[in-house]
């Protein structure tokens, strides 16, 4: 029998677009395995839209998550979530599918509500006795005390939404007198901004799935911006080289895979992940992990798997199978 598989994409954020690529990527890459039924969910603020591998039109309940085909209810066995952001990152949709007893691939709800703010996040892997960048939260209707931020953090430094990802509201600052504009450009983003010291040294980034039953870390790549930092031109118009899989050191790549992998372990994430990290003097510090990352053939998850040899095919049923 078929298995009715969802592939979910849109969300609620600044990365819907990216979203909706990731997804499209996988459902034709999928398209023409004869044991899966496949349907896109494309979901916004406004609506949700269900298409089926014939281009139809359909509609979804969304009490039930059912689709609903010529007056027949179909029940879906998977929900493969390339929502980047909210409501897919954060646990909500997690949480959603978990009330409806709906498997789904990402992290589960719980643990997306801890990777997702970057804060708790950081904190979290810093208790597990990895490196992390110094930081102050600085929230919404919080009165700006410039000299208490920079008692704390000094320049330069990185003002970014606590919440989020694809590098939208992220400023680089170098001189105090730009802090207050970087803010407001963040609130735009999130109700709190993370200010973070720069960590100069090259920045790595290293994929973990489950693939044949293991946990596994893919080669990591090194991303070269050529802005200053990898924003969000470096990140999807071409403004960066991405070297997979990264020229390090052999010792440094075994340990950047094993802190990836047991970050992946200590936090209970499922699925997909990526975590970035800053290799500065023969020591990684820790970023951010995400754990629904870009799908795109242009993305580094799936840069990092073909450098593995496992195809765009066998990475996207290493969800399913």
């Amino acid at each position: 029998m078929k298995k009715n598989v969802v592939i979910l994409m849109g969300g609620y954020s600044s990365e819907y677009d990216i979203s909706v690529k990731s997804g499209e990527v996988v459902f034709n890459t999928l398209s023409k395995e004869e044991d899966l039924n496949l349907f896109q969910v494309i979901i916004s603020k406004k609506n949700w839209k269900c298409i089926d591998s014939e281009n139809s039109k359909l509609k979804i309940d969304k009490e039930t998550f059912h689709i609903i085909r010529d007056g027949k209810v179909i029940n879906v066995d998977l929900v493969l979530n390339t929502i980047h952001g909210v409501p897919g990152e954060n646990g909500e949709i997690q949480l959603y599918l978990e009330n409806l007893n709906i498997k789904q691939t990402s992290t589960g709800s719980k643990e997306s509500r801890l990777t997702f703010n970057k804060d708790n996040c950081k904190n979290k892997v810093q208790k597990e006795g990895y490196l992390v960048p110094e930081s102050i939260l600085v929230k919404k209707n919080d009165k700006i005390n410039i000299d208490n931020i920079l008692s704390k953090v000094t320049l330069p430094l990185f003002v970014k939404p606590n919440s989020g990802g694809s590098s939208f509201g992220i400023s680089r600052i170098t001189e105090e007198k730009d802090i207050i504009k970087a803010l407001e450009i963040c609130f735009k983003e999130d109700e709190q901004a993370l200010i973070e010291e720069e960590i100069k040294g090259r920045e790595i980034s290293v994929g973990v799935i489950k693939y044949n039953d293991t946990i596994i870390s893919l080669p990591p790549t090194e991303i070269i911006s050529h802005n200053d930092f990898f924003d969000y031109d470096a990140k999807y118009n071409g403004e960066s080289d991405e070297i997979t899989p990264a020229k390090i050191k052999v010792e440094h790549e075994s340990t950047v895979k094993e802190i990836a992998l047991d970050i992946y372990k200590k936090l209970n994430l499922k699925g997909f992940s990526r975590c970035d990290f800053i290799l500065r003097d023969n020591k990684f510090y820790f970023l951010e992990v995400n754990t629904n990352p870009g799908l795109t053939k242009k993305s580094i998850l799936p840069q990092q798997a073909n450098a593995a040899n496992i195809s765009l095919k066998n990475l996207f049923r290493s969800l399913i199978d």
